[in-house]
């Protein structure tokens, strides 16, 4: 009998860890508050964040971001529970937290807003599990935009570095640990030099002189006695925002641009933008980076986050991977002992991209398509929000799926401001014919607002068509920016690229050498391409996804530098080989 019951829990401990979910999918999936502001809501009211900051407090993740009205932390990475906290005590001030900072010190979490003004106070809390805050500081005499503390433990010190600006730069000072103020030297730590860096030039396409880019979004690293600056550049409404950073061996001086910049980069896919974040150091001692994802549609500021892999080298250089950063990813528990560099995909296509699909309604505009596209930009609407409409996806061929990523659009969302208590409920039928339908994931009971919900199944499904009912949205109409099936399909990957060549502008003409036009032959059975580059062969770190395309127009590359590129090609059933790797001098 004892044999029995101790083979029935270890039957049932194997269902659980086989049932437990394994990966994650950006932008993550939580209840990202509407925008405070009127100004910001002239095209239409919508959910935006940005500027996260994640820290490891006492085994768990506490994320803060800009205008939520509280934060978030999860034991998971996966799971994340929302604490409503207004920090400021003005209530003249329509947001909450701004850019916040967030840094641990000793057995406490302390949290401040950005002001140029000296009336924020710094907040602290030794259980920030729950709503359990106190006022450290009465005020930050030096006041900060897009502030960030780091705690240097071995030498038991406080430093702040700050700044948000198209003409100056970062800068940086010790803080008195008793009085919790500058000790009054500050200093410019960093600055933009856009004439050498291509990435960080203005402009979607790093081509416009509009205006002059701007640096931001600081954030302190320290990795084997050096000291890694993170800022992001050239403004957080560009698919090519992104993090670079300079390395010293002092806190406050001496910074050198890391060869490998940005090092956090993500200007293609379906959700794009990887700047103005942070890097946290998860449960198991690997790194990863968290960072802004840029929608642009309704406002400049409509925005999202994005959690990657990241870490350092054997030869300490501070990389970040985004490839493949927008389908599903191994999670911190089950990403143990794999080698980060080469990023924690979980090795699921996408199965419907561009591929037949079938609604009940169409707001005008808003066509069917835009919801498989793979552009976070666009959108499909129906005419409703009611219960009862429906979309559905054609894979083309029954296909095995692993994963499903309902991405909410905003239209016509009444919402302003952080809210509680909303929801969003679906049912999710699959067919292998189109007339026989029976539901996969049944969300109609759910009791909480999930704009970017994914649902890894439990077990693998067989299937060719989806379809999707909408049953409960917080708000608006029912749309979706993208409705998108993971798993693999029946056929095979592509052949590997042929004939791809880079061509680097030459020294005198427009771009200076900071862009390179990369060309391959268009390969018939692949829906899109990843390209590789980096300034030596072993450190191929930064990643662009194109879809359809045969070329690409790369304005992120340094001047002075040579690059190498490599691409590989991929579908529904898998990847390719990569090609050879091409150098441009």
């Amino acid at each position: 009998m004892f044999q029995k019951v101790v083979v029935y829990c270890l039957m049932f401990f194997s269902i659980l860890l086989f049932s437990q979910q394994k990966t994650y999918c950006n932008p993550i999936n939580i209840d990202y508050g509407y925008t405070p502001f009127e100004v910001f809501s002239t095209q239409g009211k919508h959910r935006t964040t940005a500027d996260p900051v994640i820290v490891n407090f006492k085994n768990n993740y506490f994320l803060f971001s800009t205008n939520q009205e509280g934060y978030w932390w999860s034991s998971d990475m996966l799971n994340w529970k929302f604490i409503h906290r207004k920090f400021l005590r003005d209530k003249k001030y329509i947001h909450d937290l701004n850019a916040p900072a967030v840094w641990k010190m000793k057995d406490t979490l302390y949290v401040y807003g950005s002001t140029w003004k000296s009336d924020f106070p710094i907040c602290s809390s030794t259980n920030p599990t729950k709503d359990d805050w106190k006022i450290a500081v009465d005020t930050l005499k030096v006041g900060a935009w897009d502030p960030a503390f780091h705690y240097d433990e071995a030498k038991n010190k406080l430093y702040l570095y700050w700044g948000s600006s198209n003409e100056w730069p970062l800068l940086g000072t010790k803080i008195n640990m008793k009085t919790m103020q500058s000790e009054g030297y500050v200093k410019p730590v960093v600055k933009l030099h856009p004439e050498e860096h291509g990435w960080e030039r203005f402009g979607e396409y790093n081509d416009n002189t509009f205006m002059q880019p701007f640096i931001e979004g600081a954030w302190m690293t320290e990795h084997n006695g050096k000291y890694y600056l993170q800022y992001g550049a050239p403004a957080t409404e560009f698919s090519g925002y992104a993090d670079g950073v300079y390395v010293s061996k002092d806190p406050l001086e001496g910074f050198e641009y890391q060869k490998n910049n940005p090092f956090s980069y993500k200007p293609g896919g379906f959700a794009r933008g990887a700047g103005h974040g942070s890097t946290f150091e998860d449960n198991f001692g690997e790194f990863w980076h968290v960072s802004t994802i840029v929608i642009n549609v309704k406002n400049n500021f409509e925005r999202r986050i994005g959690i990657w892999p990241a870490g350092f080298d054997k030869d300490d250089v501070m990389y970040c991977n985004t490839s493949f950063g927008d389908y599903p990813t191994f999670l911190p528990e089950y990403a143990k002992g794999k080698d980060f560099t080469k990023g924690l995909f979980a090795g699921w296509m996408l199965l419907n991209y561009d591929k037949p699909v079938q609604v009940s309604s169409t707001l005008e505009s808003y066509q069917p398509n835009l919801a498989v596209d793979e552009d976070i930009k666009t959108y499909w609407s129906a005419k409703t929000g009611n219960t009862g409409e429906w979309f559905q996806t054609d894979l083309g061929e029954i296909s095995t799926i692993n994963a499903i990523q309902i991405n909410y659009a905003d239209q016509d969302a009444e919402f302003m401001g952080k809210t509680l208590g909303k929801m969003h409920q679906y049912k999710i039928y699959s067919s292998n014919d189109g007339k026989h339908w029976k539901i996969l994931i049944d969300k109609s009971k759910n009791q909480t607002d999930v704009p970017h919900d994914y649902i890894e199944l439990e077990k693998p499904a067989k299937a060719r068509f989806l379809k999707m009912e909408n049953l409960k949205m917080p708000t608006g109409k029912f749309a979706l920016s993208g409705f998108r099936v993971f798993g693999k399909g029946s056929g095979e990957k592509p052949e590997p690229v042929q004939n791809f060549f880079p061509l680097r502008t030459p020294p005198g003409k427009v771009g200076e050498r900071r862009s390179v036009w990369l060309k391959w032959q268009q390969n018939p059975d692949a829906d899109g391409y990843n390209i590789y580059f980096g300034k030596s062969p072993d450190k191929l770190y930064g990643s662009i996804m194109v879809y359809q395309k045969n070329d690409y127009f790369f304005t992120g590359a340094d001047a002075s530098d040579a690059y190498y590129f490599q691409i590989e090609a991929f579908n529904n059933n898998g990847i390719s080989a990569r090609s050879e790797i091409k150098e441009t001098k």
